[in-house]
């Protein structure tokens, strides 16, 4: 559910769609986030979400952020100067190798001798892809990332004072429960080296959105781990996922063969999540309209695309007349910046900030 600042501010919305960045509660979720990582470095992965006042909370709180492409360095250095920088994802450019980092991720031998042969000082991560079971995930990171023990092997006669080996990193899966993330880290950590970037892949539950990570246990289990060596997270959508609200409303509500629809809106053109992760985003309806509608049975909420994917969430029951505001959750990670903006070329999206 909504609480009253989203509420009103959604209520209050001259035009739909448009996002709603709740930023006193990401202040406070990340302040408790930071509490339960004693010891522990935190970076947060900008992939996530990049929106500007989003990155100018978590920066109160976090040790650095983590980049992916040549875009994401120049937004992050642009706004904060100075501030650790991760280097990461595969396939780096012969220009991303030259960008100035507090760390590199390197993903194969390959690309560290192209490191090599910039000139360039670099204090590197081998990313490694172990060979460990890991179930339950949502998405395993297997396949073309990071390298086996092999390459490993392989790239640790090319290191020197130029091109220094600081240690390892390793992002195995996303949607991991912290008994789970605590198994992998102490495999992980089973390696010999003096700093370990543990990547994130915390748990976030679309079905169940009051159901949180336990970051007080996850951080106790690390800080039992560290035994005085360097550890580092970089969390992305555990982190902000939940300030963020995407507002819209029900512009028709039709039955086709025996099912409701409510027709939004926008559309997973602007919020792609459910879309590609399958699942029923959650959502809040604000009884504003006064057309018609449907009251307490299945429906099944659609954009205005000219797809049958269209959809953000199915067979829903519960109530939605012509004219209601609808309030998707969970909005705050992988929504707009990973949607299919043009498709249509309907209108973007307007975006608000909310503070105390």
């Amino acid at each position: 559910m909504i609480g009253p600042r989203v509420r009103e501010a959604a209520l209050g919305l001259a035009e739909v769609p448009a996002y709603l960045y709740d930023l006193p509660a990401l202040d406070e979720h990340v302040a408790s986030v930071r509490r339960a990582l004693e010891g522990v470095e935190l970076y947060y992965a900008v992939k996530a979400n990049p929106d500007p006042e989003l990155l100018r909370v978590l920066a109160a709180y976090v040790d650095g952020f983590e980049v992916s492409s040549a875009g994401e360095h120049a937004h992050v250095t642009a706004l904060f100067p100075g501030m650790p920088v991760a280097l990461g994802g595969p396939g780096k450019t012969d220009a991303e190798l030259r960008l100035p980092h507090h760390r590199i991720h390197v993903e194969s031998p390959n690309e560290l001798r192209r490191l090599l042969g910039t000139g360039l000082e670099a204090d590197v991560l081998l990313r490694l892809n172990p060979d460990l079971p890991v179930e339950g995930a949502a998405l395993t990171m297997s396949g073309p990332f990071g390298m086996d023990e092999d390459d490993v092997a392989a790239c640790l006669p090319l290191f020197g004072d130029r091109v220094r080996l600081r240690g390892l990193h390793a992002h195995l899966a996303s949607g991991l429960a912290a008994p789970q993330l605590l198994e992998l880290a102490r495999a992980l950590l089973e390696q010999p080296y003096e700093e370990v970037n543990l990547g994130g892949g915390m748990a976030v539950s679309y079905a169940a959105p009051e159901t949180r990570f336990d970051w007080a246990a996850y951080g106790a289990g690390l800080t039992s781990l560290r035994r005085g060596r360097r550890l580092r997270i970089e969390p992305g959508r555990a982190l902000t996922v939940y300030c963020g609200y995407y507002a819209t409303k029900v512009v028709d509500v039709k039955r086709v063969r025996g099912q409701a629809y409510a027709v939004v809106l926008g559309g997973t053109h602007h919020l792609r999540t459910p879309a590609t992760k399958g699942h029923d985003q959650p959502f809040t309806i604000l009884p504003t309209g006064g057309g018609p509608g449907v009251t307490d049975e299945p429906v099944t909420f659609v954009g205005q695309l000219c797809t049958p994917k269209d959809v953000l969430a199915q067979r829903i029951v519960t109530s939605a007349r012509v004219g209601d505001t609808v309030v998707f959750e969970m909005a705050g990670a992988y929504a707009w910046n990973i949607s299919h903006h043009d498709f249509l070329m309907h209108p973007k999206p307007a975006f608000h900030h909310l503070r105390a």
